[in-house]
């Protein structure tokens, strides 16, 4: 069943008309040929999710009704936000695309010391939006509650060590705590995590992190930590630290 985000809150939505134009009705009508009696997903800004069917499609509009409430948990307990440095080519799609499938609040890239990668002004701009659409897709694919919020780029590391107050725990994926076989860090951040808590974790580009960007971490409260005895890409870090989250959060009761 199709799963689609919409805009606009209704509060009474068991008894009004849904009505859908633009993009939306565009995919339901020519993309997947929807008919009359045709049920799909209905999510709401506040998360709130339902079973709609259609009433009327037509080339205009389509109007949908009420046909109950989605009840299942789709979201992760706790509000994980991942802060990437650009990588190099299309990595950072790719990064998106996945950190939604697995659960993640919110992203924000930054413009690290050792980026090969830059964006200028305009070019920002486009990528922000391009991979806020990724993310928007990726949700509706994985059949989220929420779709992440993809922040403006973050031209350097201490725009990302401001931030530590607005979390609950900050960390760093370093690569020399990784070396060390440090896992104790991470482990333990885990095992102390409550529902409803935030989490701030970074990683460096392809380059890592240069060692004043750590010191600026450091000073402002994050954690450095390893994620066990292999040196994981700039791509591949995140998704181990959201399958590691889901997993002790979710699955292991």
């Amino acid at each position: 069943m199709q799963r689609y985000f919409l805009e606009k809150e209704l509060a009474e939505n068991q008894l009004q008309e849904i009505v859908i134009t633009g993009e939306q009705h565009h995919h339901m009508n020519r993309v997947m040929r929807m008919k009359e009696a045709t049920q799909v997903y209905l999510v709401f800004p506040s998360g709130r999710s339902i079973i709609a069917e259609i009433i009327t499609i037509n080339q205009e509009q389509v109007s949908l009704k009420w046909i109950a409430d989605e009840v299942a948990e789709k979201e992760l307990p706790i509000q994980v936000t991942i802060a990437s440095g650009l990588p190099k080519q299309d990595k950072l799609e790719f990064v998106v695309q996945k950190i939604t499938e697995l659960g993640a609040a919110a992203f924000i890239p930054f413009q690290g010391h050792f980026s090969i990668t830059k964006w200028d002004h305009k070019k920002a701009t486009k990528k922000i939006e391009r991979l806020q659409k990724i993310a928007l897709e990726a949700a509706e694919q994985s059949h989220r509650r929420k779709v992440p919020t993809i922040y403006p780029l973050a031209t350097s590391i201490e725009e990302i060590a401001q931030q530590a107050a607005d979390y609950d725990y900050c960390l760093v994926a370093y690569e020399e705590s990784a070396k060390e076989n440090e896992q104790a860090v991470f482990a333990k951040v885990l095992q102390q995590v409550k529902p409803g808590e935030k989490i701030l974790v970074v990683f460096g580009p392809e380059g890592g992190l240069a060692p004043k960007e750590i010191e600026q971490l450091e000073t402002a409260g994050f954690l450095l930590c390893g994620l066990g005895p292999r040196i994981l890409r700039t791509e591949t870090a995140p998704l181990y630290v959201l399958s590691a989250i889901s997993y002790v959060t979710e699955l292991k009761q």
